[in-house]
């Protein structure tokens, strides 16, 4: 029986993951904060197993590695999304909490967990296809998931030797607890369910980028192609 380990499994894309592999017949190991939502997660299936701590506490993260079988996938999908609404008064610490959450306690996880990846394996990095252009409010968010991006790139290649293999999903809006929070208009938004669908469909492929969906990713690759001036002049003007 192949073994999946997905953090934040509480909710959103998250928990819609561990659904989906529970029907695939995989034992799956729900990791997050909320262990209500957790309990309430495992009572659904006996192939369900799940482990409530904080990603950013390292000492709680290094203590998870005890309990951790030999693993075929690793899901590094626990983010927050937090914006700067005033620039000229730029809030340090929820820049600092944003990229703690986004891509500091994915380095936490690495260290103590990466160890446990079967040859073979694979290695998901839950991104955003923010990373991919520069977004008004989004410079905390933003810059988590490039650098996230980045980091999931860089060790394709170093892990290659290891044949572990690295996929990096870059979403545009989903449905979920976290986007709930927005008040801007969320154009091609999608559920929850079809993200996994989408994620599931593109590491079974063995895609390196899982871009989704196909139409919004594509303008923005398109956008991201402009000059910067150019891009500007419109982020701007919207």
């Amino acid at each position: 029986m192949s073994t999946v380990m997905i953090t934040g499994a509480s909710s959103g894309i998250g928990k819609a993951l561990a659904e989906h592999y529970v029907q695939l017949g995989w034992q799956v190991i729900a990791c997050g904060r909320d262990k209500v939502r957790l309990t309430a997660l495992a009572s659904s299936s006996s192939l369900i197993t799940t482990l409530a701590f904080d990603m950013t506490d390292k000492q709680q993260v290094q203590a998870i590695e005890l309990a951790l079988p030999a693993l075929d996938l690793l899901i590094f999908n626990a983010g927050d999304c937090q914006y700067i609404d005033d620039v000229l008064d730029f809030n340090a610490e929820r820049f600092e909490r944003v990229i703690q959450t986004n891509l500091i306690s994915v380095a936490y996880g690495l260290q103590y967990w990466l160890k446990h990846v079967n040859q073979g394996g694979r290695v998901v990095f839950v991104s955003s296809s923010a990373e991919l252009l520069a977004l008004p409010r989004a410079e905390a968010y933003g810059a988590s998931k490039a650098a996230l991006s980045y980091l999931g790139e860089s060790l394709s290649i170093d892990l290659a030797q290891h044949n572990i293999h690295v996929s990096i999903v870059r979403p545009g809006f989903v449905a979920t607890p976290l986007t709930a929070k927005n008040n801007f208009p969320m154009p091609m938004k999608i559920t929850s369910e079809q993200a996994a669908v989408k994620i599931v469909q593109g590491i079974n492929k063995g895609k390196h980028h899982i871009d989704f969906p196909s139409h919004f990713t594509c303008i923005m690759k398109i956008l991201s192609c402009l000059p910067f001036t150019l891009w500007r002049r419109l982020a701007v003007r919207m």
